[in-house]
């Protein structure tokens, strides 16, 4: 527990492990244990499926390119409503059930996360003709002020952030939880980032989890196609964040009871863990 005194760990949380009541509770506990062993947790959240559930009611119909969802101004309004609102103060009161003090904020709070929109390029079926997309008021990070975080954590309490940002002409944009996750994570120069998913981790040819990997070894990896599909996006993910500063990126199952305890307090982890090629994350 010593290797984690005094660190700091971003935790990204979503997944089917935010819609289990009873995964959810355990999770809450296990964020206010880190902080009483002396881990500086950072909890940022995602909500897709809230979301989604919420435009359903307000006969909102939502349009997707390419599998991405196109956010108009009433979409990003619903997406801060249910992000930054409910959702968040959800989390905020299952830690403080459990002997925390969280505090929920958002990326637009003190600037904390400035966004830049994103375009996407779709090529249609019949002409083949690229497309220039615009997905609205969805961003990718640009500049991340960690100041506010880094307050709330040097005092007894615990940041829920919640995935919204401020663009260029002070609107508000959506941001991929895993992406704002990793800049805040890079911005913090975090020991640990960990991403709760729905899967083990880096899966080998037989199947097996890969309980580490180096940068090296994973690009190797996607090179020979061991890693595929949705996997590929999420690792390169990882391999930026390792190389701006974060010691380490762990995918691990967010399904699995105290994973994240698991992962960071027992030997042999609970997830796949990415290093620098030739570091030695201990």
């Amino acid at each position: 527990m010593q290797r984690y005194d005094k660190a700091t760990v971003v935790i990204k949380y979503g997944g089917h492990a935010m819609g289990d009541p009873k995964l959810a509770q355990d999770f809450a506990r296990d964020v206010v244990l880190l902080k009483q062993s002396g881990v500086n947790p950072i909890v940022v959240h995602g909500g897709g499926p809230q979301i989604a559930r919420l435009l359903e009611r307000l006969s909102i119909k939502s349009e997707f390119r390419d599998g991405l969802r196109v956010t108009d101004r009433e979409t990003v309004d619903v997406v801060e409503m249910v992000l930054a609102g409910s959702v968040n103060k959800e989390i905020v009161a299952a830690i403080n059930a459990h002997g925390g003090k969280a505090v929920g904020i958002s990326g637009k709070d003190a600037n904390l996360m400035r966004a830049r929109k994103i375009t996407r390029t779709w090529r249609d079926p019949d002409s083949r003709i690229e497309q220039i997309v615009d997905l609205g008021f969805v961003g990718n990070p640009d500049q991340v002020d960690p100041h506010i975080v880094d307050v709330i954590i040097q005092s007894d309490l615990i940041p829920v952030v919640a995935p919204i940002a401020v663009g260029a002409d002070g609107e508000t944009l959506n941001i991929n939880a895993d992406t704002f996750a990793g800049a805040l994570a890079a911005a913090m120069k975090a020991k640990r980032l960990l991403l709760l998913t729905d899967v083990e981790g880096v899966l080998d040819k037989q199947g097996k989890l890969v309980k580490a990997l180096t940068t090296k070894e994973a690009l190797a990896l996607i090179e020979d196609g061991t890693i595929s599909g949705g996997m590929i996006p999420k690792v390169e993910s990882c391999l930026g964040v390792v190389a701006k500063g974060v010691e380490a990126v762990v995918i691990l199952n967010g399904k699995v009871p105290h994973a994240v305890l698991l992962e960071l307090f027992t030997e042999h982890g609970a997830g796949t863990l990415i290093e620098r090629s030739g570091a030695s994350a201990t």
